[in-house]
This record gives C-alpha cells, sequence and structure tokens, in this order.
C-alpha cells in the first residue's frame, strides 16, 4: 500500500522505521517544522524529520493540517494514513481522502486514556498497566474501532519518558502488522469497549508535588510528570525541580515537607511515609544530587 505517515517526537520514529522496512510504500512524511531548541534558540527539526530525511523520504512540514496542505496531501493519492503522535488534527476532507482511510497509533488501552498524554496520565493515576492500540481514526477524539492491543505491564520506577521509550518499539511492531492486515483484507475492527477516561495535555502547574498526599501519590505524580512537563517543589518560594527521586525504605516519620539527611540520603517527608529526593536543579542552577543542594542551602529547609 501508498501510506502517508503523520508524526513529530521520538516516540514516533520506530513507528516510521517499521513501516520503511516493510512491503509498503511511504509516499509522504508529515511533521510539525523545525523549532527553535536550547538556550541558543538553533531551529531544529523534529524527530520524525530528521529521521525521515536519513530515509530519503519526501516531507511535509505543517503545524496544522489547513487548506494548502490537505490538497498536498489529497493529490498523493495514498491507499493508507498513519498517525503516530503528530500533535495535529486531520479533519474531513482528509479524514477520509486515502481509500483505507487513517489510522493511529495510540500508547494507552483504549478506551483508557483518550488525549494527548495517555503514558503521563496513566502513571499519575497509580495504574499497573498500559499498552498501545491501534484504532481507525475518526471524528471524535480517540474513539475509533480497534485494530489491535498489546498490553504492558507498568515497571515500578518507570517514569513516563522511560515507559514511554519502551512502549515506542511495540506499538511500532503492532503497527506494522495493522497495516499489513489491512492490505491483506485479513483486519478486524471491533468498537471500543469499557468506560472511557480523559488524557488531557499536562501543564507545568501538573508537575507541582504535593507532599500532602501519600508517598505513593507523591512519586506517582513525579514519575509521570517526567521529563515533562517536570516535577518540582518549592522552598522558600522557590521553584526546585525534581529529576529523580525514590521511596525511603525503612525510614523513620517526617511531617509533610519537613527535610532531613539520613545516612547520606535526602528524605522528605509526606502525608505518611517520606520519600527520598536523589536529583534535584534548585532554580537557575544546574542539577545536582539531593545531597549536595541540601548542604549548600538555608536551614531550616522545608518544602512545599
Amino acid at each position: 500500500m501508498r501510506l502517508l505517515f503523520a508524526g513529530t517526537p521520538d516516540a514516533a520514529v520506530p513507528a516510521l522505521d517499521a513501516l520503511a522496512a516493510g512491503p509498503h510504500e511511504i509516499i509522504r512524511v508529515v511533521t510539525r517544522p523545525p523549532a527553535p531548541q536550547g538556550r541558543r534558540r538553533v531551529l531544529t527539526p523534529s524527530p520524525v524529520d530528521a529521521r525521515a530525511q536519513e530515509l530519503g523520504l519526501p516531507v511535509l512540514h505543517a503545524s496544522r493540517l489547513d487548506d494548502e496542505a490537505t490538497a498536498t496531501l489529497l493529490a498523493d493519492g495514498a491507499d493508507l494514513g498513519v498517525v503516530v503522535a503528530y500533535g495535529g488534527l486531520i479533519r474531513e476532507p482528509l479524514l477520509s481522502g486515502p481509500a483505507e482511510g487513517w489510522i493511529n497509533l495510540h500508547f494507552s488501552l483504549l478506551p483508557r486514556w483518550r488525549g494527548a498524554a495517555p503514558v503521563q496520565h496513566a502513571l499519575i493515576a497509580g495504574d499497573r498497566s498500559t499498552g498501545v492500540a491501534v484504532f481507525r481514526l475518526e471524528a471524535g477524539l480517540d474513539t475509533g474501532p480497534l485494530l489491535a492491543v498489546e498490553e504492558v505491564p507498568i515497571g515500578t520506577h518507570e517514569t513516563a519518558g522511560h515507559l514511554l521509550a519502551r512502549l515506542a518499539p511495540i506499538g511500532a511492531g503492532v503497527l506494522a502488522g495493522a497495516v499489513d492486515a489491512l492490505a491483506g483484507g485479513t483486519a478486524v475492527a471491533v468498537p471500543q469497549a469499557g468506560e472511557p477516561t480523559l488524557a488531557g495535555k499536562l501543564t507545568l502547574e501538573d508537575g507541582r508535588l504535593d507532599l500532602t498526599a501519600s508517598a505513593d501519590a507523591v512519586l506517582a505524580r513525579y514519575r509521570g510528570t517526567t521529563p515533562e512537563p517536570g516535577a518540582f517543589t518549592e522552598v522558600a518560594g522557590s521553584r526546585l525541580k525534581v529529576l529523580d527521586a525514590a521511596p525511603a525504605r525503612d525510614a523513620a516519620p517526617l511531617a509533610p515537607g519537613e527535610v532531613a539527611l539520613t545516612g547520606g540520603r535526602v528524605l522528605v517527608g509526606t502525608a505518611d511515609a517520606p520519600i527520598e529526593l536523589v536529583t534535584v536543579q534548585p532554580a537557575g542552577r544546574t542539577p545536582m544530587p539531593a545531597s549536595a543542594w541540601l548542604n549548600g542551602a538555608a536551614r531550616p529547609v522545608r518544602l512545599g
């Protein structure tokens, strides 16, 4: 089949590679335009853009699929469109343009966690498993019938970044199988079943750690917002990014937000058990071990 591929971040690259290595022809890749990166704000292509160029594939840069982009893609005459975290909506007439329509690789067990941040929300909610789902794209938000699903357990200490990196190649294989099934006429679409939950895009404030919550809830939010939008707390009114945190095994209780240095470990109290800060980044400074930060902080230290 002749494929259109729409995707942008690192998580979409394994899917692009899997399809490029298969029997189908990718006739165009759609991705977000190069964006300023780093302190010098250097225009940098998206990971999908960079990989498509390495593969020698035609690329269309589009922040949104407006009339001009839509006309270009419709003129390509694709058999199937494939979306993996593109970052923009596909509307009519483009939605029904390809002969086989569009399919989407989503990083959750739909209908749980429909929306932009399924991996992050699964971790924040304390889910013990998630997965990948390939479904037919339709006008509703991630509502289309399922073509393939694979469940994946969530590691005890995985952050959103770690989990998404692990899901991406799994999803790539599931997606490639679904495309093959569509090409061979053996694909079966099954309506989504169960109570939907929504996974809206996270804001910077979603990374705030509530130290009056339980240790499990605090660590779940840290894991779900790492690396983006970033977990943080406050000390003396200044933001303290939490880059690495862990359960504090066999530690004596501390009041919520209370900080203690015990056996070289920086412990912080929550509503029940303390947690350990491993790596932090104070405002305006580089990342450092939490013990180095605490040794240089004015005492007493209280977070929250």
